[in-house]
């Protein structure tokens, strides 16, 4: 079990638990520092850092996750010690949000061509108030039987090249580091595995501003996080992680704090931000 998850996902998002129950069982679990990352939403940041005011022993990091655009899939970056308060910051996430339910509802209807019934209405009420996610579609189509698992919707529908896939808007990941800087924070490049010419894209990205990327992340083997280690230290960036916990199928799912992420980690995040004095606003630390 790690003293760190620098990824964590709410209800903010696609997650299945609140700001207010990531903190207590983030505690519970021994963590000292977490992260919640919500895609593309800073809406679970206020009350989670609220809620830790009950927890002095841990510390939590203001962060977001950006979903990006690149010719051949996704990337997408993380943005710790954000202010979370900018309005450039929330006006483009929520444009990013209105994205998100269009493409939502693209899929319903695609799904609904290959005979697969699910209501737009289930799938808002299952998002609640948070950013609509394919997680929320992949619920409502296990609720009806449709599939057996979660993980079941995305590898035979909804996962990029599936054929109930959907793409949405975008911004470009250089679009994504420039916007997490004017936001005062620290842009991190998010399950690095996933992208094509990793190394290319670590490049270009840290000659604008990128200051790490995420090496232990969940389902990573020893070898990969090795090698994503000594492409960190190659670029003198910081080799983060975390879990990307959304507590949305245990079985298969990692828990918070179980992946092993060192706590240098987290100080190197930390002692980055507090040389470049980004707490513009209160953290509980």
């Amino acid at each position: 079990m790690s003293e760190v998850d620098l990824h964590i996902h709410s209800t903010a998002s696609d997650g299945r638990l609140s700001p207010e129950e990531i903190v207590p069982k983030s505690a519970e679990r021994g963590l000292t520092i977490i992260a919640l990352a919500d895609h593309d939403t800073v809406d679970s940041i206020a009350p989670a850092l609220e809620t830790a005011r009950a927890f002095p022993g841990l510390k939590v990091i203001p962060c977001v996750e950006i979903s990006t655009n690149v010719p051949r899939g996704e990337v997408h970056v993380l943005g710790y010690f954000i202010d979370y308060t900018s309005r450039e910051l929330k006006v483009r996430l929520e444009r990013m949000r209105s994205s998100r339910r269009e493409r939502a509802r693209g899929m319903i209807a695609k799904l609904r061509s290959l005979g697969i019934h699910i209501e737009w209405q289930r799938v808002q009420e299952i998002a609640g108030s948070g950013s609509i996610g394919r997680p929320h579609i992949a619920q409502a189509m296990l609720e009806k039987g449709y599939i057996a698992s979660v993980k079941e919707a995305f590898t035979k529908y909804i996962s990029r090249g599936g054929p109930a896939y959907v793409e949405r808007g975008k911004m470009t990941p250089v679009g994504a580091v420039e916007l997490i800087l004017r936001a005062n924070g620290l842009p991190v490049l998010a399950h690095p595995l996933t992208i094509d010419d990793l190394e290319a894209v670590v490049i270009e990205l840290k000659a604008i501003g990128l200051v790490g990327i995420e090496a232990y992340y969940n389902g990573y083997t020893a070898d990969e996080v090795s090698r994503l280690v000594s492409l960190a230290n190659r670029h003198n960036l910081i080799a983060t992680g975390g879990s990307d916990y959304h507590g949305l199928d245990a079985s298969t799912e990692t828990m918070i704090g179980s992946t092993d992420v060192p706590i240098e980690a987290a100080e190197r995040l930390i002692a980055l931000a507090e040389q470049r004095a980004l707490f513009s606003q209160p953290i509980v630390f």
